[in-house]
């Protein structure tokens, strides 16, 4: 096995170090919403769903995909209201776009306003083979270079098509073997759960790199419309494995649905993960 670490791997994690450092020299781990789990408020009054998660006492919110196509001056309206309210944007959620020769720039423009550190892959879209999945990694190392020289870093968020073998290997460790180290893998631990995978091996597995968790719950029964802590996830022993060695910076809150309203339901996430969490 060749042992030798590569420039660009040396850089970027030197680069990410000084997040990784505040994190590890602070007992609190900020807890935030992935805004795709209220996405029918957000088409309503995106500032007032802001400022009710915001109330709710989320610390941080992900912002996802459709805010590519906001202006610059939207986006530091938007900047301005998460400043009042005192809430951060660690990251967003992105299309293969934003990480185009062609896209990358705005991608830049709007998250540096918004004061993220990562620039995450939401879905690469449809992928065809090994090679393919490879394809993309190569895609996010480029971008990643260029994202490294304006503070930011790129990441990469898998659904299930990355846990499910092809060629008999699986995809998210293809993935995790070819991307820079200093991109991050933002794990969903729902898809993971669902593919009958066990997320705190994958986290052990992956020490560093794991900086931000999709708390999403899955169960046999009732899929991904449960709340935190009614489905099948092991969530003290993965937070534990996150906050020893997967270098979390940040939990997200995601959910897809449930019995209840989306404002009801991610009130009810957010005090059930505080007493999972503690």
């Amino acid at each position: 096995m060749n042992r030798q670490i590569s420039r660009r791997s040396f850089l970027g994690s030197l680069a990410a170090a000084p997040i990784a450092a505040a994190v590890a020299h602070s007992k609190h781990i900020p807890v935030g919403l992935e805004l795709y789990s209220v996405r029918n408020e957000m088409k309503k009054d995106l500032m007032g769903t802001v400022r009710g998660v915001a109330k709710m006492g989320y610390q941080c919110v992900e912002f996802y995909a459709p805010y590519y196509d906001w202006t610059p001056d939207y986006a530091r309206q938007v900047r301005a209201e998460m400043d009042e309210l005192g809430i951060h944007c660690y990251s967003t959620h992105n299309g293969i776009k934003s990480f185009t020769p062609e896209g990358i720039g705005k991608a830049i423009d709007l998250n540096k306003i918004l004061g993220t550190h990562y620039v995450v892959l939401a879905s690469p879209g449809e992928v065809s083979g090994l090679d393919g999945w490879k394809g993309v990694a190569e895609t996010l190392n480029k971008a990643n270079d260029t994202l490294k020289a304006q503070g930011l870093h790129a990441g990469y968020h898998n659904h299930d098509a990355e846990w499910k073998p092809v060629d008999g290997q699986k995809p998210i460790e293809v993935l995790a073997a070819t991307l820079d180290r200093s991109i991050m893998l933002q794990l969903d631990v729902g898809t993971c759960l669902a593919t009958g995978n066990d997320p705190v091996a994958w986290i052990n597995r992956n020490p560093g790199r794991i900086r931000s968790i999709h708390v999403k719950d899955w169960s046999p029964q009732k899929e991904y419309k449960v709340l935190t802590g009614e489905g099948t996830s092991p969530w003290k022993k993965i937070f534990a494995a996150a906050e020893k060695s997967g270098g979390v910076e940040y939990y997200l809150i995601e959910q897809e649905g449930s019995d209840y309203s989306e404002m009801d339901t991610v009130q009810r996430c957010l005090a059930a993960f505080r007493k999972l969490h503690g």
